[in-house]
């Protein structure tokens, strides 16, 4: 009988089961930090496996970057006076020709326009990503929302279920979604390279304040399209209000990615020693992980301002569906 409730406190321990505790105390669930770090080593295998659907669903990223790495190249001189040089010192090669040859003849593997091939496939793979986009977010969101609100969660059967509920609104949203980060991202690199002048350097900080608001609103985006009937409009716009009103989560959210983005940047020493290993680290863990953090600081955000008024007014006996209109949000769905 003692060796029995040995086992079964080390059992408890590994398995971090309290309800074969009936004497340990109620646990503090309240989302801060302490109870972030909890909830992340105790999903931590969960949100592995989790991480190696959402790379299933990068394929057609990795081979659209394989393809491009593998476009065939040919030499091209950088400097136009560089095939005179060249031709000079094949005509009658010196001592000045040589140093010119040298000074103005670096060259650089340019794709040649031949390879139509490639740049097909890498479109289509593009365009397959893009498409696949919006799903992949609702999927994977709709896990990690159970794994925030601690309910059972089970990976394959609540990724798809997530997708087949939001099938025709999750695509539309992921499409505008992946369309305004490729924008945000063009504009930022076309404006970091042009900076100097007045309005150039405006451009870009212009750019890179939208470019974070929009990393805020991501937070809330999926979740608000999976917990709530409401309009792509609506959704962005209640997710704009929440970016703003949850300032302060949606901060510590981003800590948190940075944290987890300095682990993964403490094995880049590695590299010299393993390639293989660095680039696994983020296939284990990395974007899962960030993602259960985003969603772990928008949630509560969302409780608060569009769950809990709901959930009152039925407690209430007042009209809710009035109550919930005022508020620019339709009826929680059956998901809550």
């Amino acid at each position: 009988m003692e060796n029995q409730i040995k086992k079964n406190k080390w059992t408890d321990f590994f398995n971090f089961n309290r309800d074969n505790r009936p004497d340990a105390k109620e646990e503090d669930t309240t989302p801060n930090v302490k109870f972030y770090f909890k909830s992340l080593l105790r999903k931590f295998w969960k949100l592995s496996a989790l991480n190696l659907m959402m790379m299933v669903g990068a394929i057609p990223l990795f081979v659209a970057f394989f393809l491009s790495l593998n476009i065939p190249t040919t030499p091209a001189g950088n400097d136009v006076i560089f095939p005179q040089l060249y031709g000079a010192n094949l005509i009658d090669a010196s001592p000045i020709t040589t140093f010119f040859l040298d000074l103005f003849g670096a060259q650089s593997a340019v794709h040649v326009y031949s390879a139509m091939g490639y740049y097909i496939g890498i479109a289509a793979c593009i365009l397959v990503f893009a498409i696949t986009f919006g799903w992949q977010n609702v999927g994977v969101t709709y896990v990690l929302r159970g794994m925030v609100r601690g309910e059972p969660v089970f990976l394959i059967s609540d990724y798809f279920y997530g997708i087949k509920k939001n099938l025709k609104q999750g695509f539309f949203l992921g499409l505008i979604d992946a369309l305004v980060l490729f924008f945000l991202g063009y504009d930022f690199l076309f404006f970091l390279n042009r900076t100097g002048t007045f309005f150039m350097d405006v451009g870009f900080y212009a750019v890179l304040a939208m470019a974070v608001l929009y990393f805020f609103m991501r937070f809330y985006l999926y979740l608000l399209q999976i917990t709530f009937h409401l309009s792509i409009r609506k959704i962005l716009k209640n997710a704009l209000i929440f970016a703003i009103l949850g300032f302060k989560r949606n901060f510590m959210g981003a800590l948190g990615m940075v944290l987890l983005t300095a682990i993964l940047a403490l094995f880049l020493p590695l590299m010299a020693f393993n390639i293989v290993l660095v680039l696994i680290l983020p296939i284990l863990f990395y974007f899962a992980c960030t993602a259960f953090t985003a969603a772990y600081a928008a949630y509560p955000i969302i409780d608060r301002y569009m769950i809990a008024p709901y959930v009152n007014a039925e407690d209430d006996g007042t009209d809710a569906e009035a109550e919930a209109e005022t508020e620019d949000s339709e009826e929680p769905s059956a998901d809550n």
